[in-house]
């Protein structure tokens, strides 16, 4: 029952400053597990002026998906990712699952300004207003998405070729003797975290720019993708 669910978990129904009103944030989460968890995470986050996108594992099982999307069904700006991934920690699917709610995103009726991906097991530590003052006051424009050029002890991890495999007992990424060729576009590759902050016109751009692609498909095969395709798109001239 919706009302319920809005009223006991005291979900916010209306924006708490103006300011909030006219700065609407995407937030894309991939959930596999811990339902209450996941629950008081969106609890936490969710804004009316907002828009959700939850990306949950296929190997999930199916009363946990349904779960899920009872809860999403109670809200307009809440959905549930179009195309889902078997997701391997460590694995391409884990940015696949990323980009499959950046191509939702983007076609999103809300008008939105930045994008901010979690998994399930993260909580927030600051407002929603703390955070878009955060953004406004020094990242204005910009993307969060640090990095440094690829170490030499993570050199292995775009050296080699990668496969994934997906079961339901474990699912896990490991290395075969193929080597790849070198990045496309004769790219420097930069390595940081996973998680991000990134303008809507940077996402368009990864969706849509030749590098982003060749990037993303060279990086099919790498270890833990996630960490290095976005910090080096943020890095390219421009």
């Amino acid at each position: 029952n919706c009302s319920i669910v809005l009223k006991t978990l005291h979900f916010i129904t209306r924006p708490l400053s103006d300011e909030e009103g006219n700065f609407s944030l995407a937030y894309i989460i991939t959930i596999h597990k811990d339902l209450e968890m996941f629950v008081k995470l969106l609890r936490a986050i969710y804004m009316p002026q907002n828009i959700y996108c939850i990306h949950v594992d296929e190997k999930s099982p199916e009363d946990y998906k349904a779960a899920v999307q009872n809860i999403v069904n109670c809200f307009e700006n809440i959905f549930i990712s179009s195309k889902r991934e078997n997701v391997v920690y460590a694995g391409f699917s884990r940015l696949q699952a990323d980009i499959n709610c950046m191509r939702d995103l983007v076609h999103s009726k809300i008008q939105w300004n930045y994008v901010i991906n979690l998994c399930g097991q993260d909580y927030p530590i600051k407002t929603n207003k703390d955070i878009i003052q955060y953004i406004k006051s020094k990242w204005n424009g910009k993307n969060m998405t640090p990095g440094i050029v690829q170490p030499l002890h993570m050199k292995h991890r775009t050296q080699v070729s990668y496969r994934e495999h997906v079961d339901s007992g474990m699912s896990y990424v490991y290395p075969t003797k193929d080597i790849k060729d070198k990045p496309p576009h004769n790219l420097t590759i930069y390595f940081g975290s996973a998680y991000y902050i990134l303008t809507k016109e940077f996402v368009e751009f990864t969706l849509t720019d030749a590098r982003a692609k060749d990037l993303l498909e060279w990086s099919r095969d790498t270890y833990s993708p996630d960490e290095h395709y976005w910090v080096t798109l943020n890095r390219l001239n421009g």
